[in-house]
């Protein structure tokens, strides 16, 4: 089993790399040739091109059942689990079948809307609330796995 991070723009990369540490999983960041893998250098780093979904794509075809992704894209999360692979976001919401048509769903709309020049509302600054129930989840998302 191992973990990818979905590094591009990822607040949580390192308490991620740091827990899957503790539990002895493989950790591979994946992230676009727009930022430093000098800051990851202790750990697996594949570096893409800089392009809508090339870091997405890449992760996609790494993924084997059993494997946790760490990613904010919605999309990424549902090739995942497609893959009986793990999901969850900076946030800690876990993505599962149950839940994941309905956020598709949602980026959709929301994607209409602002094509139609409709302004939606960006994330709220984070916290170390945020963090914290990050955390708990991954922590949690770990131990249903059986790790």
């Amino acid at each position: 089993m191992k973990l990818y991070i979905d590094a591009d723009a990822c607040p949580v990369v390192k308490i991620a790399a740091d827990i899957a540490k503790k539990h002895a999983v493989d950790v591979c960041i994946v992230l676009d040739n727009t930022h430093s893998t000098q800051k990851y250098s202790e750990y697996e780093c594949i570096v893409c091109d800089k392009g809508a979904d090339s870091a997405d794509l890449v992760i996609a075809n790494l993924l084997k059942k059993g494997d946790v992704v760490l990613t904010q894209d919605y999309g990424v999360a549902a090739m995942a689990l497609a893959k009986n692979c793990y999901a969850i976001n900076q946030n800690g919401l876990i993505f599962t079948q149950e839940n994941i048509d309905s956020l598709l769903f949602s980026r959709h709309i929301g994607k209409k809307l602002r094509q139609a020049g409709h302004r939606t509302k960006g994330p709220a600054k984070r916290t170390k609330a945020d963090d914290d129930n990050f955390k708990r989840a991954f922590e949690a998302l770990l131990e249903k796995i059986g790790i």
